[in-house]
Formats: C-alpha cells, structure tokens, sequence
C-alpha cells in the first residue's frame, strides 16, 4: 500500500482531530453542524474497489472523518439522528486497511460511550473489536478491550472473564491480564473487585485505557460517596423526625462540613421531598456504568 507524505500528513491530522476530540468538554460552544449528513460509499469492498492502490491513504481519510463526526455530534445539541455514521464510517475504514489498530480500539470506545457521549453501542464496539481479531487473530489487545467493554458497558461480567482469559492465553499477553480475569470472574459487579481491576489496568501500560480507568474510579468514589451521605440524611431524619430541607440542615446541624461535592468537584444533588441524593446532571461522571448503578 502506498502512503506517501500526503497519507502521512493526513495521519497527523487525524490525530490532531483524535485530541480534539477526547478534549471536547473543554471547548466553549458547540461544533459546526453540516447542512448534509451523508455516507456515499456504505459498503467497504466497493471502496476496495474505487480506491484500488490507495486504500491505506482512503483509509486515514475515513477515520479522519470518523472523529470529526464524533466530536461534532458529541457537541452537538440535537437530540435525534446523533453518530448515525460513526458505526459505517468505522466499518469503511477498516475494511479499507483491516491492520488500522488505533480505529479498532477507539472507534469500539467511541461506539460503547452512553449518550450523550456516544451512542451507546457496546455491541457495535464489541463488534469492531472482533473484526479486528479476525484480521489480527494474534492482537491480545483486542481480546482485552472486549472484556472491558462488557465490564464496563454491558455488566456482563461473565463474558468480560472469558475474553479477558482469552486475552491472556494469547502469545505475548502480559502476566497481568491472568490476574484481572480472576478479580472479574470472582468479584464482577463489586465495587471493590472492580478498583483492583481498574487499577490493574492503570499500572498496565495501557495508555489509551488510563483515562477511562481513572474516570471508573472517580465515579466508583462518587457511588461510595452516594451511600455515605444517604445513610447521614438516615441518621439526621431519626435524629429529628424529618428530612433535612437542605445540605445547609446538615452542615448547620454539623453532620456535614460543607456541601458536598463528587470527585470533580461538581455539589452532589439533594431532593428533600424524597431524601434522595444523586450526582448532578451537569457532572461528568454521568452516566454511570452499567451494574454500578446507584439506588
């Protein structure tokens, strides 16, 4: 395949985008929506075709356009028609250049992300991860990823065991990958199995993944935090007989010192005609993970 400076300078573009993309929330105001929305090659073979000796160059352009309409839907108000083309571009490019490992990997967490971050299609992630293995039987990684999504995605805590054992039996697997198997398979679903099983994967080398295990951890200190400032309001109603009106009820009835905030610092959301507190709308670590959920 020929790639050439032309194919070379689209690739550092495309990773340009890529950190643009990944740095969406802090940019002020939303992306440019385009008039048009369309995908005039759906099918990756005629692509094959059209491009002949240039697939790999066609390739780079396709996953360029693949994080430019993710970014762009990612901050995009509209509610209905979201990343309809992030599953076909994705498709287009690897079918374009099967070997094109940075697509495989985070076009499965573009794809597995839950709204409004990304479509929430674990199963289309899934999916791209496993036409990678076909294309590269011998990348553990993919086998790895899989696991996480359905860890992390989907709580099929079962399935995240058996590919991250997979995983591991593959040649050139690291060691680690035996030991978060075993804290899946054991402990699937338990906050505390799932911090080792986060921090394995922070001290694995695995750097595209660091980010989103240390935004699990945050959002698993969030749900402890959750539980901690329910049984408080408990305490503070069998004390007095009623709810407290407030976080200032509790801060001046020194339950509390201040009003209480999740790890981004964002205050936690209080509802007194319920007695029930949860993450605000506005915090990052919203959604949370899937069997993680709090009551």
């Amino acid at each position: 395949m020929l790639r050439g400076l032309a194919g070379i300078l689209v690739v550092a573009a495309g990773i340009g985008a890529a950190a643009a993309v990944l740095h969406a929330r802090d940019v002020d105001g939303p992306l440019p929506i385009p008039a048009e929305r369309l995908l005039y090659l759906r099918s990756g073979q005629a692509a094959d075709r059209l491009f002949l000796n240039f697939d790999a160059l066609a390739a780079d352009v396709y996953w360029m356009r693949a994080i430019q309409h993710y970014g762009r839907d990612r901050k995009s108000p509209r509610i209905e028609g979201r990343f309809e083309l992030l599953q076909p571009l994705l498709d287009l490019t690897t079918t374009l250049d099967p070997h094109f490992n940075i697509v495989y990997r985070f076009g499965a967490i573009f794809l597995s992300m839950d709204p409004p971050n990304g479509p929430g299609r674990p199963d289309q992630g899934i999916e791209l991860l496993e036409k990678g293995l076909r294309h590269n039987p011998h990348r553990w990684q993919y086998a790895h990823d899989i696991g996480f999504v359905h860890y992390w995605h989907t709580g099929d805590y079962l399935q995240a065991a058996e590919w991250f054992e997979r995983a591991a039996a593959m040649e050139g697997a690291p060691d680690w990958l035996h030991q978060v198997a075993a804290i899946t398979r054991a402990e699937g679903g338990d906050r505390d199995g799932a911090r080792q099983l986060l921090a394995e994967i922070l001290n694995s080398g695995e750097g595209y993944l660091v980010s989103a295990a240390e935004r699990a951890l945050a959002q698993l200190d969030a749900l402890d935090a959750l539980d901690q400032l329910a049984a408080i309001i408990e305490r503070y109603r069998e004390a007095t007989g009623q709810r407290p009106g407030s976080w200032q009820d509790l801060v001046a009835a020194r339950y509390l010192r201040g009003v209480p905030a999740d790890p981004t610092g964002v205050p936690f959301a209080y509802d007194p005609a319920t007695g029930r507190v949860s993450l605000h709308p506005s915090s990052s670590l919203l959604p949370l993970p899937q069997g993680m959920r709090h009551d």
